[in-house]
């Protein structure tokens, strides 16, 4: 017996092979156009940056229309309010009041009682300031010469009187002239005083100079003050006078 053998024909080899199954399975559709994997991975990129570039304009938008609101608004205008520095201090009566001596050493006897100079045990109706022979002395505030005189134990002295306070100045050097007229005046040549009984002088002003006239130990003032008819410790005065 003999053997026929009948090859397949080429086409329906090529048909059957496993390699034509294998492109059939996977085949990619003739309707889907291929893509290269570069241009893909491009176009990702750019609509990336598109988005970001498109947040960053928002952003920056937004900011604009925040500072041209900022530079719009003005804030409403309110008056200074004085500062305790730029308050006026209110005036009391004694900031016009001037200190009697210029040339001030020491207080050497006060208001009050006191053992005195000359023996025995005494009231003391003012405040002996000690200074140098010939200095000057001012009134303690305007008012009007009530009294010149240079014959009691004051010696050549003072008498001012400002708004019911009477102000006394004792052992001043000078002396008392009584013209035809009945005029008094206090007389210190060398110092260049000359003061008239009912004279108005100013706070400050120089009305004679320091000596020992009248019952003194010693150069010194004594300042007398009575208010209304009442003596008055002149050291309390210059206490108000400081503060």
């Amino acid at each position: 017996m003999s053997l026929s053998f009948k090859p397949k024909s080429l086409a329906n080899r090529r048909r059957n092979s496993p390699r034509q199954h294998y492109s059939s399975h996977y085949a990619v559709p003739t309707s889907a156009p291929v893509k290269p994997v570069a241009t893909v991975r491009l176009k990702r990129v750019a609509q990336q940056r598109s988005a970001w570039l498109g947040a960053m304009g928002l952003a920056l938008l937004g900011g604009l229309i925040w500072a041209v609101a900022e530079l719009g608004y003005q804030p409403p205008l309110v008056e200074a309010q004085a500062t305790p520095e730029t308050v006026e201090v209110a005036q009391t009566p004694w900031q016009s009041a001037s200190f009697p001596v210029e040339e001030f050493l020491a207080y050497t006897s006060a208001f009050g009682y006191r053992d005195h100079p000359y023996g025995g045990r005494s009231f003391h109706y003012g405040l002996d300031i000690a200074a140098p022979m010939g200095s000057y002395i001012r009134a303690w505030w305007s008012g009007q010469v009530v009294e010149v005189t240079d014959d009691t134990a004051c010696g050549t002295s003072v008498v001012i009187e400002s708004s019911g306070w009477l102000h006394i100045y004792c052992h001043l050097q000078g002396h008392v002239v009584i013209e035809a007229d009945g005029d008094r005046w206090l007389v210190d040549r060398n110092g260049g005083i000359e003061i008239r009984q009912g004279d108005k002088v100013e706070s400050g002003k120089r009305i004679g100079r320091i000596g020992m006239t009248g019952r003194t130990t010693g150069p010194h003032l004594h300042w007398g003050m009575k208010y209304q008819g009442t003596w008055v410790d002149p050291a309390v005065v210059v206490k108000a006078m400081l503060e």
